[in-house]
């Protein structure tokens, strides 16, 4: 259960957020778009894990105003399966803006009961810091990693991303972006699933930096 420090955070953040989304839109101009490979290109094969395409109905893709999506359940011989979504925006001015995991896995009936960060170590040796999410509904329970790409970063946090978004809206006229998030069965454990993600991950992520716009 979250404490009561943790539903003030909550509030805040919410004010926050309120608070960049007034203003992006008071900077708002015109906005020109910013091309892109479809996220259908990301292969069906990362690493060991093979893709299943999992189509969402429309009427929901028009709710959360995606202009491009992927949603695909990756299978591994022996292991779990990860679900991967990716939803990119062309653009944020218009009142389509990305949602939150933690507001939208509530809404469909997933209850929070760990929030946290992990950083995830690239090739290069390059690191990403990304949100660690634990969620239940009834007695299952599920990994979560997410995080927001575009524009050249990755963030964890909704301050960081809302704060680039209109800093980029000022000095580039750009809000593009992206929400990656990876999912998966907590029945091995959690330390095992966390590490599944985190590998899944790193495959994933040399292919989304090529496709997703910088």
């Amino acid at each position: 259960m979250f404490s009561l420090s943790q539903s003030i955070r909550s509030l805040v953040t919410a004010g926050v957020l309120l608070g960049a989304e007034v203003l992006l839109h008071i900077v708002s101009h015109g906005e020109p778009v910013v091309p892109h490979r479809p996220l259908h290109e990301l292969s069906y094969l990362v690493g060991t894990w093979q893709g299943q395409e999992q189509i969402i109905p429309e009427r929901l893709v028009q709710a959360v105003g995606v202009s491009d999506y992927v949603n695909r359940i990756y299978f591994s011989r022996g292991e779990a399966p990860v679900q991967l979504y990716v939803g990119y925006y062309a653009s944020q001015k218009s009142g389509d803006t990305i949602h939150s995991p933690k507001n939208c896995l509530p809404g469909t009936g997933w209850d929070p009961i760990y929030a946290g960060y992990t950083t995830i170590l690239l090739a290069g040796g390059r690191q990403i810091v990304v949100n660690d999410y634990v969620i239940q509904q009834d007695q299952n329970q599920e990994q979560v990693l997410y995080w927001y790409q575009g524009r050249g970063r990755v963030n964890a946090s909704e301050y960081a991303g809302k704060f680039w978004m209109v800093a980029d809206a000022i000095s580039r006229n750009r809000t593009d972006g992206a929400l990656v998030r990876l999912i998966t069965p907590m029945n091995d454990g959690e330390s095992k699933a966390r590490a599944r993600l985190v590998a899944f991950a790193q495959t994933l992520y040399t292919q989304l930096d090529e496709i997703i716009p910088k």
